[in-house]
């Protein structure tokens, strides 16, 4: 693992390949794709949270995504983003449209597994199987990534750089569980794996844990899993994270170079220089 110094890069610019679709769910990443793309057509799904303002979206059913394709056509769209907080589709049976009976098969297989990763494989596949394509969040705003180095602060001590190796195992070992992109390790025990519930309530799990459990400060590491694609479930970071962080007394986050959304750069960082959280990204 390489464990360097800051340094800077310039984001190179994006070359316009056709319209843009935002499929948009909760959080900020939705909002700041939208600013960076106003031409783009901004659609959700019934039943999930968004914070666009609702009269820039169109709403669609999971059990109507034919309706989604030609609307898509029929607004020139050739690529498709994915971006925040979209929940696992609860499909009325008596409401699907032809294309959604056609990919039901496939559908049942992918949620039978449990594995959030076959769902959203599934899901890249069906649109470029319609003749789209699916990109990253990443690859339309490569700022919110990090380059290899020290991101805020000074480099781990020698504890934090042993901590993060463990973490880094760890989430080696679960990776092909499909079970989580982040835990948090002190003096080389796990005190927490995040899982469904996110980042945040492990974090505050980890801040409850008693001093006598603890074995120095520690770092919470987020990385990718091992084939995650990270066009649609790039792991991410925010200004809550470093907050609950700080309430942990972790020394820092350690994150995977250009394979993390830092999101609300600017706020993420300033703010974890004001509570003395480092965050170091390395190569993976």
């Amino acid at each position: 693992m390489a464990w360097l110094r800051r340094r800077r890069t310039v984001p190179a610019p994006q070359a316009d390949a056709g319209r843009l679709a935002i499929i948009a769910g909760a959080g900020a990443l939705p909002v700041m794709l939208a600013e960076a793309n106003p031409d783009a057509y901004c659609l959700a799904f019934e039943g999930n949270d968004c914070d666009l303002p609702e009269a820039s979206l169109t709403r669609y059913r999971y059990e109507k995504l034919g309706s989604v394709f030609t609307s898509l056509r029929a607004e020139g769209v050739t690529r498709i983003v994915m971006a925040g907080g979209i929940a696992r589709p609860k499909l009325d049976m008596t409401q699907l449209d032809l294309t959604v009976m056609s990919l039901a098969p496939r559908i049942v297989k992918a949620m039978g597994t449990g594995r959030d990763d076959a769902l959203l494989r599934l899901v890249i596949s069906v649109f470029e199987d319609q003749g789209f394509a699916v990109v990253g969040a990443h690859d339309l705003l490569p700022h919110l990534t990090a380059p290899s180095g020290v991101l805020v602060g000074t480099a781990l001590s020698k504890y934090g750089r042993a901590d993060a190796e463990r973490g880094r195992a760890i989430l080696g070992a679960l990776a092909p569980l499909d079970v989580t992109q982040g835990c948090v390790v002190a003096g080389g025990l796990c005190l927490g794996i995040e899982t469904v519930q996110g980042t945040d309530a492990m974090l505050r799990f980890v801040a409850d844990t008693p001093d006598r459990l603890r074995r120095g400060k520690g770092v919470l590491c987020k990385l990718p899993k091992a084939g995650q694609d990270l066009r649609v479930d790039m792991p991410a970071i925010g200004p809550e994270t470093v907050r609950s962080a700080a309430a942990a007394g972790l020394e820092g986050i350690v994150i995977a170079s250009g394979k993390v959304l830092l999101i609300e750069r600017d706020v993420l960082i300033a703010l974890a220089d004001d509570l003395g959280v480092k965050i170091v990204a390395v190569e993976m």
